[in-house]
């Protein structure tokens, strides 16, 4: 399945995109703030792609211009979550290779999600969550509409083996509509 917006494809990721995962994936700026550790090698990222990216609701960030996964986007539905959420809801995480920071993809990316989340999968609520100190992680979830509901204090991350303070935020299915509705057109 593919999910198309403005700028970008999100499409399920291909072993094919494992040199392109690994060029942003071994900047240390990335993955320990989004809670995994930076890639030692493409053929980390390869074996990442095979155990981790390929389920469902997992998607490559693409931009239409070049063809290029830069990023990843994906909703995981009830137990498959690392929060604990009930069977008709859904976690979002996401991540964007350092070079695309700030031209507003990953909240291109989010929209699209949340709309597949709501009305494809028929989902009542979304969770998401960002590292204490992950400012720009807060500002996308608040520019999708997402609110601040708690904090886990010291919760532990066994890929980075520490502990972590996590912000966990709230998007349901009536504030997606209000929120949606109250939006200018573009």
């Amino acid at each position: 399945m593919e999910l198309i917006t403005e700028r970008i494809i999100l499409r399920p990721w291909r072993e094919t995109d494992a040199e392109s995962l690994y060029e942003y994936a071994k900047d240390e700026q990335i993955g320990p703030i989004a809670g995994w550790p930076v890639h030692q090698s493409v053929e980390e990222s390869r074996e990442i792609i095979r155990t981790v990216f390929a389920q469902d609701g997992v998607f490559a960030v693409v931009l239409k211009e070049t063809d290029k996964a830069i990023g990843c986007i994906g909703v995981v539905c009830g137990a498959r979550s690392n929060l604990p959420i009930g069977e008709d809801e859904g976690e979002v995480s996401y991540w964007i290779g350092v070079p695309y920071w700030g031209r507003g993809l990953i909240p291109e990316a989010m929209c699209e999600v949340i709309r597949y989340a709501f009305e494809d999968l028929g989902l009542s609520n979304l969770w998401c969550g960002y590292f204490d100190g992950n400012e720009k992680s807060k500002r996308a979830q608040e520019k999708c509409g997402f609110r601040y509901h708690h904090t886990c204090e010291r919760k532990y991350y066994p890929l980075t083996d520490d502990y972590r303070i996590e912000h966990v935020s709230l998007l349901t299915r009536e504030d997606w509509l209000s929120f949606n509705s109250s939006r200018p057109i573009a």
